[in-house]
């Protein structure tokens, strides 16, 4: 997300001519469309916008008004964010019934090295309002006796609170594309393995029934397509043999919780971005961050042998040579 161009996003049902109906809106307003991006899923259309409004011939109150009354003729429902919206950046946390994420970023935050403000837990379960309590968050249960959760509710929870970042901290629900389009790489959830090893659930059973000796974590970017959204950080710890679930459970989850908060800095603080479904840093060279395993065990590693062979034999015989001479 560029911060100095405006972010404009419509939603709806998908139709002929949605596309046309907006950009002309904005080609008469004098601002230009730097980039576009659209996708249908289950009947759902979403067009996410950056445009240049520096040159607009209209005031922003009046964009917002003008493209909420074409949405109301189309039907869909539009968005728009100026670079001045998100000066402070505010995150919704979702949550199901598992602590040590929310509890690692309501620390990270107490302690002034989140870089944002939490503004809301919501869950699909009441378990952790206490946790929520305990740092004076509101806390909003949207789920029945089942989990199940009231979307229409959270959509509108997420408008009220003016979230910029939606957090999924371990929350065991599957958002739909109308959730996941209106927030598009806006979401990040945090998954017990290396992805794209192990997607969906019981990730970490699922690494020991393979057998691996090494399992990890992801935090990602969410997509539409379970599991599979642009990765930003992982971590990875061995496994031991004859490791149970809990076990892993017990090396993971404290890295569930690290690397999260490291995908969350490096979005909000603009540092990395997402192209054809891949993250980036902006600028690799004046950045701390973690995004895989520590530098240290790069020392480890070997840098030989590699691929060459006869390159390494044609040196070895002119040094040969030279020493004969």
């Amino acid at each position: 997300m560029r911060h100095a161009l405006t972010e404009i996003t419509v939603i709806g049902e998908d139709d002929t001519g949605l596309i046309a109906e907006v950009t002309s809106l904005l080609f008469e307003r004098g601002i230009n469309i730097e980039d576009l991006d659209q996708a249908v899923r289950e009947g759902v259309f979403r067009m996410t916008m950056h445009v240049d409004t520096a040159e607009m011939v209209t005031t922003e109150a009046k964009l917002r008004e003008d493209l909420t009354e074409l949405g109301a003729e189309l039907g869909v429902d539009t968005q728009v964010r100026f670079p001045a919206d998100r000066e402070t950046q505010s995150i919704a946390v979702l949550v199901t019934k598992e602590s040590h994420c929310l509890e690692a970023l309501f620390e990270a935050w107490a302690n002034g090295d989140l870089g944002a403000d939490i503004e809301v837990v919501i869950g699909n379960h009441d378990d952790l309002e206490p946790l929520a309590q305990k740092y004076d968050v509101p806390f909003h249960d949207i789920g029945d006796e089942k989990g199940t959760p009231d979307e229409a509710h959270l959509l509108d929870l997420l408008a009220e609170y003016d979230a910029d970042l939606i957090v999924l901290a371990r929350y065991m629900r599957i958002l739909s594309p109308d959730v996941v389009f209106r927030y598009e790489n806006r979401i990040i959830n945090v998954h017990p393995s290396l992805l794209p090893a192990f997607p969906g659930a019981s990730a970490y059973m699922q690494a020991i029934e393979e057998g691996v000796r090494i399992a990890g974590v992801t935090a990602h970017y969410v997509t539409t397509d379970l599991d599979q959204g642009p990765i930003i950080t992982q971590r990875a710890f061995n496994v031991p043999d004859d490791a149970t679930e809990e076990d892993l459970q017990k090396l993971g989850q404290p890295l569930e919780a690290e690397a999260l908060i490291e995908g969350i800095k490096l979005h909000l603080n603009d540092e990395v971005t997402v192209h054809r479904g891949r993250t980036k840093l902006r600028d690799p060279e004046n950045t701390d961050a973690q995004l895989g395993t520590p530098e240290t065990l790069e020392d480890e590693n070997p840098d030989r042998p590699i691929d060459g062979l006869g390159e390494f034999v044609a040196d070895e015989d002119e040094a040969e040579a030279e020493a004969d001479d």
